[in-house]
């Protein structure tokens, strides 16, 4: 797994830690705004990474999995109730239930972006807050899972398949997919992100983090 690949797995995921986590109270409301566009412009990155990037990271691999699960799913029946068929293909199973995860966090971003805008500029009343509460608690779910799945089949397999996001290799032999890391691509994207943050940290009046709300401060500026 290269470089852009793997930063954009944890940028993505501290995104909406701290997003989840500053969901509940005004005095974190810019912080959780922040986090939610910064979301929002990493899945533009991944959409356009995984349409232009490298073989390994297109979205068609993906989606080509995917494509595969009916098809496992009927020869897995049918190998259940007669074993004479064959075995159950559970390795491909695996990859399906993964390339699920990332297909439906990638999805799920939209709208939990969308219905957290309108929420923010107060937009169709309570229905949507109601919306984003209930996509983003779908997301936590989905993340949930996604880290079930990771902790079985490491323990499963005796070997810790979390750091492959770190280290962008798998132990054992074979070949490397991976041809170029294309590292300065990943150093890009960190210091985009990082300095997003920072300039919404120089636009906020008191900080992301204050006791008031952006539209009481919005207030004040108007007197």
């Amino acid at each position: 797994m290269d470089a852009p690949t793997r930063v954009f797995h944890w940028l993505f995921a501290l995104s909406f830690l701290g997003a989840y986590l500053t969901a509940d109270g005004e005095r974190w409301r810019l912080l959780h705004v922040t986090l939610g566009y910064t979301m929002a412009g990493l899945l533009g990155f991944r959409v356009v990474y995984g349409l232009l990037g490298p073989r390994q990271a297109r979205l068609s691999l993906l989606l080509r999995k995917l494509a595969g699960g009916p098809q496992w799913v009927r020869s897995s029946l049918s190998a259940v109730r007669n074993p004479a068929v064959g075995a159950v293909n559970w390795r491909q199973g695996q990859y399906l239930l993964m390339a699920l995860a990332v297909v439906s966090l990638l999805a799920l971003v939209l709208p939990l972006t969308l219905s957290g805008y309108a929420t923010y500029n107060e937009w169709g009343g309570d229905w949507l807050e109601e919306l984003h509460e209930f996509v983003g608690n779908t997301f936590l779910l989905v993340v949930l899972g996604h880290l079930a799945l990771i902790a079985g089949l490491s323990w499963l397999r005796r070997k810790n398949l979390a750091m492959n996001m770190l280290s962008g290799r798998v132990e054992g032999a074979g070949p490397d997919l991976v041809q170029r890391n294309h590292g300065l691509l990943a150093t890009l994207l960190l210091v985009a992100v990082l300095a997003f943050w920072a300039w919404e940290w120089q636009q906020a009046p008191q900080g992301l983090v204050s006791g008031a709300s952006t539209h009481s401060i919005h207030a004040d500026d108007d007197d």
